[in-house]
């Protein structure tokens, strides 16, 4: 009798054109990111917002990423004005991430847009879009899942874990994240 197989990591495959650009682009970027990006002093903050947009970000004005924020791909990104993103901050964008205006991560927000399907055995990625809406607050240490949507003017407690969307205009915290009163 044979034994159920749970992955088989040996299927797994990887589209061409998952990443949405070349892998030598990928790779440039990577480089730049490790290098020009984040040695720069910390308030280059419009030197690291031109290095985004040259590999395809789309940013609005007064954008204020620190120096070690990671973004994995960053033609998909999209942000608005007024956004500070602290220390530390991982934007794991394998499908789109958008954040509107007057938008704040603190330090050490994790946006994971990417997981895999476990039921399968060749454990194929998955990726849903992230999408932060305008004037949201999100505190230190929180993990965002992918498909997530976080509703205007609401606030992310520190170190919560948010699997599902949230409404606008809501305290929320807790691991899973849940709306806890209003703002």
């Amino acid at each position: 009798m044979s034994e159920r197989r749970y992955q088989d990591l040996s299927q797994f495959r990887l589209s061409p054109q998952f990443r949405g650009r070349s892998a030598w682009l990928v790779q440039l970027w990577w480089i730049v990111q490790d290098t020009l990006f984040r040695c720069s002093p910390q308030a280059l903050f419009g030197w690291r917002a031109f290095l985004l947009r040259l590999f395809g970000a789309k940013l609005g004005k007064n954008v204020r990423l620190r120096s070690t924020v990671r973004v994995t791909y960053p033609w998909k990104l999209t942000v608005g004005d007024n956004v500070w993103v602290g220390d530390d901050c991982v934007l794991y964008n394998l499908a789109d991430i958008i954040l509107g205006s007057d938008v704040a991560l603190a330090h050490d927000v994790y946006l994971c847009t990417g997981s895999h399907d476990y039921s399968r055995v060749d454990f194929p990625i998955q990726a849903l879009p992230i999408t932060i809406q305008d004037e949201v607050w999100i505190t230190n240490q929180v993990f965002v899942g992918p498909g997530v949507t976080i509703g205007a003017g609401a606030v992310v407690g520190t170190r919560s874990t948010v699997l599902r969307s949230l409404p606008g205009g809501m305290v929320c915290y807790g691991s899973p994240a849940k709306p806890i009163k209003e703002r």
